[in-house]
């Protein structure tokens, strides 16, 4: 397993990209707002990306998923909570003040929890966790020999998502944090959907938000 991570777009949105070394055949995960540097990645390293993955529906995890999947021909999913909040990419927009707002297109598939993709040998695993927006998810990227989680804007380092945007409430993050991450092993790594990268075991011990787990 190869994997990639790199900021995207103006909101500098972590997208990660997970490629079965043998095969060649990829994920994205929100992708959305960096068409061109992930196509350039993917064609850099000759990779297929067959999924694009979103964690949830917020613009800059999600908004030009039409125009990436043009690129790569690979099928689009979501978690179905939230497509009422990827219907308003229109209004995410306006609000963030941008000119021109992405079309929303229709999606190839629907994620949910527990739902589990295969490319060779890597394995990518949903973990539905509701707080940040109703549809929130985590991924659990797995080689075999290896585990990491690709958590979104649902936990960062040293803090959590927001939850006044479109989300539940602080109570359900936390929960879903707690009973979905923190079950992994302190030294699982895990990537969010901004800023640096953070382990489940720093979390569990020195996030405010979580105190002891």
């Amino acid at each position: 397993m190869t994997s990639l991570t790199f900021a995207v777009g103006p909101l500098a949105c972590n997208c990660t990209i997970v490629a079965d070394e043998a095969s060649g055949d990829a994920i994205v995960v929100d992708g959305g707002d960096g068409v061109d540097e992930v196509a350039a990645r993917l064609d850099r390293h000759g990779w297929r990306a067959k999924f694009l993955l979103h964690t949830h529906a917020h613009i800059d995890h999600v908004g030009d998923l039409g125009r990436l999947r043009e690129r790569t021909h690979a099928s689009a999913l979501l978690h179905p909570a939230d497509l009422p909040l990827y219907r308003t990419l229109p209004l995410q927009a306006r609000w963030l003040g941008l000119a021109h707002a992405p079309p929303v297109v229709a999606l190839d598939g629907e994620l949910h929890d527990g739902d589990r993709m295969e490319l060779g040998s890597m394995r990518c695993r949903v973990l539905h966790t509701p707080g940040h927006t109703p549809g929130s998810v985590c991924f659990e990227i797995d080689d075999g020999r290896d585990v990491a989680l690709l958590t979104g804007d649902t936990l960062f380092a040293g803090s959590i998502g927001r939850w006044d945007l479109g989300g539940t409430s602080m109570e359900e993050l936390v929960d879903s944090i707690r009973t979905k991450l923190l079950a992994y092993g302190d030294a699982t790594p895990v990537i969010p959907g901004h800023g640096p990268f953070t382990t489940i075991g720093t979390e569990r011990v020195s996030n405010p938000y979580l105190g002891d787990g």
